[in-house]
C-alpha cells in the first residue's frame, strides 16, 4: 500500500474552511475520508473531501485512462450510519476529466428517494442501477466498476457483501467519455442545500485498478 501517494492528488480541505485538521489520511490498511460538520467546499452550498486520480505502485507514473480503453476498478467499502443517503447529492465515486467546471460522468451516489435510503450509479445523468443501502451499513462490501470509455461506451457495476451479489447490472450505449482523459475520484461530495448534515465519515481500501480487453 502506498498510503495517499497511490492517488494523483488529494483534496482535503481545498477551500481552508477546517485549517489544522486532516480529513483524508490512511488508518492501517483503510483510506478514511472524514467530513466535519462546518467543512465547506469552495462553493459553500457543498463539502468536498476526495482523491483523484491513480498511480502505478512503488510511486510510479500517474495511470492514465484513454480513449476506447477498458478499465476495471474494484476496492472494498465501509459506509456508516453516519453518512446517510440524502434528497440532494451525495457522491461517493466520480469519474470527471482535468481542469476546471467539468461535469462527472460516471457517478456512484447515497440517494433518499421516497424516504428509502439508495446507493445508485449513474452515466451522464441516466441511472444505470440501485439498491438499498440499509442492509450495506456498517459492513465491508466489494464494488467492482468496469467501463469502455467510449462516447458509445458501456459499464457494469457490481456489489457483493460477501458472497452474496447485492447488485450486478451492465448498460451499454452510454457515453463514458470526458475529453481528454478520465480521472476517477473516490471520498464524500454532497450538497448543503437541503440543511446541514451530521459529521461522519467513508472508508475504502484494497484498491485495485486493471486495465484489459473485453
Amino acid at each position: 500500500m502506498d498510503g495517499l501517494g497511490a492517488f494523483e492528488g488529494v483534496e482535503d480541505d481545498r477551500a481552508g474552511s477546517h485549517p489544522g485538521v486532516r480529513h483524508i489520511a490512511v488508518v492501517g490498511d483503510v483510506y478514511r475520508f472524514t467530513m466535519h460538520a462546518g467543512d465547506r467546499d469552495r462553493a459553500g452550498d457543498r463539502q468536498r473531501q476526495e482523491v483523484k486520480g491513480m498511480r502505478a505502485p512503488s510511486g510510479g507514473p500517474q495511470l492514465v485512462l484513454g480513449h476506447g480503453e477498458t478499465w476495471w476498478l474494484s476496492y472494498r467499502m465501509r459506509i456508516p450510519r453516519g453518512l446517510a443517503a440524502t434528497t440532494g447529492f451525495t457522491h461517493v465515486f466520480q469519474t470527471k476529466a482535468p481542469g476546471k467546471g467539468t461535469l462527472p460522468m460516471v457517478v456512484m451516489s447515497l440517494r433518499l428517494r421516497r424516504g428509502v435510503a439508495l446507493i445508485e450509479l449513474k452515466v451522464g445523468g441516466e441511472l444505470v442501477g440501485e439498491t438499498g443501502l440499509d442492509p450495506l451499513y456498517e459492513r465491508w462490501v466489494d464494488v467492482d466498476l468496469e467501463m469502455r470509455l467510449a462516447e458509445n461506451g458501456w459499464v457494469r457495476w457490481r456489489i457483493h457483501d460477501d458472497a452474496r451479489a447485492v447488485i450486478d447490472v451492465e448498460r451499454s450505449g452510454v457515453d463514458t467519455w470526458l475529453p481528454d482523459q478520465v480521472r476517477p475520484k473516490w471520498g464524500i461530495y454532497r450538497s448543503l442545500r437541503k440543511g446541514p448534515l451530521p459529521d461522519c465519515h467513508l472508508e475504502i481500501r484494497d484498491l485495485r485498478a486493471y486495465q484489459w480487453t473485453r
